[in-house]
């Protein structure tokens, strides 16, 4: 009996604490619909209570689905504006002026300095320096990388640079077609950069004497003497560890990531590794300019020997000495047993090695 005189007790107490709580809550909500009313008059279709609810989770029932799937109970993600924050404001902005100031800077040693010349005649002796694998590697890197490049860039400062010079039909043409190119040929150059590892892996391996090559900067300021080097020297290693390989692998990496969104990641993870790809491309594309202008105009002959394979003794002798002697070891006598013209060359004293 008494047990059952308690949960009457209890039971009653329930009942009028709930009646009179209820009045409480009918005049809450009364209110709440009240304001927003009012809101309607005032601010027509102003609803930022209800999406503030929603951006803080507590409205649960206006952010709930049936679907099931990465982030599909999510209707307002607030990250994407951090996201947005950092692409358009440090990503842009210090990425552009890295590109501007690097593009100064060898404009203003091409205007100082100009091209390094050869210091010999050329002799005419030629020796094959890149065969046709690596000259077709090469340049179907190459080729990826500038529309990788320029396409990047538009995707990136298109906002900032082609709307106000083209306006937006135009802009928006450069930007769709950019970005179809970025997406199909990105994983050609994926492919291509663990080809050019495998391929010129061996030859970019540090050696001693590229020290001397990095404390005299090549040569490239001042006169500082002959410096000596392999098939690559030191600056063209850096740009195959730095350039081809850390970044273009960080580059790819993220490049699938953002092109094939269907394995699982969710809009925080995109949003992030599109902060990665878009960082690690600038200096990519900073670096590869660099590398472009000593490829072409900064040093003699060497975009013919990426051309044509082949360099002329003088400037193999000059530019890559030890590599040249290693070529006439190699080759000490032609097809047919005829001294070699590489071989018959006279050695300068103190470049053997």
């Amino acid at each position: 009996m008494r047990g059952n005189s308690a949960l009457r007790w209890v039971t009653w107490l329930s009942v009028a604490l709930f009646a009179a709580l209820l009045p409480q809550a009918a005049i809450a909500a009364g209110d709440l619909a009240q304001e927003q009313a009012e809101r309607q008059i005032t601010q027509p279709l102003n609803n930022a209570p209800l999406w503030r609810g929603v951006r803080k989770g507590e409205n649960p029932p206006y952010q709930t689905t049936q679907v099931r799937g990465v982030e599909t109970n999510v209707l307002i993600q607030t990250e994407g504006q951090i996201w947005r924050e950092i692409r358009n404001g440090p990503v842009t902005i210090y990425g552009g002026w890295l590109l501007i100031v690097v593009t100064a800077l060898i404009a203003l040693y091409y205007y100082t300095k100009g091209a390094l010349k050869l210091h010999e005649k050329p002799t005419g002796r030629m020796i094959e320096r890149f065969s046709p694998w690596n000259r077709i590697l090469h340049w179907t890197t190459a080729i990826s990388f500038v529309i990788l490049a320029v396409t990047g860039m538009i995707i990136l400062f298109g906002r900032y640079v082609l709307i106000p010079m083209f306006g937006y039909g135009l802009s928006s043409w450069l930007a769709a077609i950019g970005k179809n190119l970025h997406n199909f040929v990105g994983p050609v150059f994926a492919v291509c950069v663990i080809l050019m590892f495998v391929t010129f892996v061996k030859d970019n391996l540090p050696k001693a004497y590229d020290w001397l090559w990095v404390r005299k900067l090549g040569g490239m300021f001042g006169d500082r003497g002959h410096v000596p080097s392999g098939r690559f020297n030191a600056g063209e290693k850096v740009w195959f560890w730095l350039g081809v390989t850390a970044c273009g692998v960080v580059v790819s990496v993220t490049g699938f990531v953002l092109d094939f969104p269907n394995f699982g990641q969710g809009r925080g993870t995109m949003q992030l590794v599109n902060v990665i790809h878009a960082s690690v491309g600038m200096l990519f594309i900073a670096m590869g300019l660099g590398h472009i202008y000593m490829g072409t105009i900064g040093v003699e002959g060497a975009y013919e020997s990426m051309r044509n394979g082949m360099v002329d003794e003088a400037w193999a002798r000059e530019h890559h000495d030890y590599w040249y002697n290693e070529v006439r070891a190699r080759k000490g006598r032609a097809p047919g047993g005829a001294p070699s013209p590489v071989a018959a060359a006279p050695m300068k004293e103190g470049w053997k090695t």
